[in-house]
């Protein structure tokens, strides 16, 4: 397989399950059972993995992929991430609020007055809910929370989203700057 123009991670191999080359996969969809529905998966390295099993695990599904056939080669897989060409994902089944992740990225992140914060860079979940990764030039990178406070509007069309500065944690509060009264 050729390199994917646009990889969207779908997945990650987690410890292989019994002998007959049955992995756990934490999968990064809505549906975790919908893994093999957006066609083969890939990894960076140009392997294609074929789903042809899925079931249900404790926070895991357990996949058999096709041609992983003992627990050797199942282990050899741990670790691995596993993505699908962004076209193959069904962008008609989306609502007008909803949207990938991935689209986020390259978005300018502009304040109500048009003032530009950076752009989105990435999107990172460390367990205490989604942030958001700007990088603008001659800018450290910075991380906003991923809320309704913090993210006002995201126009994909447009190429950008509307920021609150305040709530993203970018600028002080007026009241709280040296000489202001409190």
């Amino acid at each position: 397989m050729s390199k994917l123009e646009n990889p969207i991670l779908m997945a990650t191999v987690g410890a292989a399950q019994g002998l007959r080359g049955e992995v756990r996969v934490k999968a990064f969809s809505a549906d975790p059972m919908a893994l093999g529905d957006y066609g083969n998966l890939h990894s960076l390295d140009g392997r294609t993995f074929e789903v042809l099993d899925i079931r249900e695990g404790k926070n895991v599904v357990i996949v058999r992929f096709r041609g992983v056939n003992d627990r050797n080669a199942a282990e050899a897989l741990n670790g691995l991430e596993l993505y699908v060409e962004r076209d193959n994902l069904p962008d008609d089944e989306l609502d007008d609020d909803e949207f990938f992740y991935a689209d986020l990225e390259g978005l300018e992140a502009v304040d109500s007055d048009g003032k530009s914060y950076g752009t989105v860079s990435a999107i990172y979940d460390f367990g205490a809910g989604d942030l958001l990764e700007l990088k603008g030039p001659g800018r450290r990178p910075v991380l906003i929370p991923f809320s309704e406070k913090a993210v006002l509007d995201i126009d994909l069309e447009g190429g950008t989203i509307l920021i609150d500065p305040l709530a993203a944690g970018l600028i002080d509060s007026p009241d709280n700057l040296p000489g202001s009264d409190q």
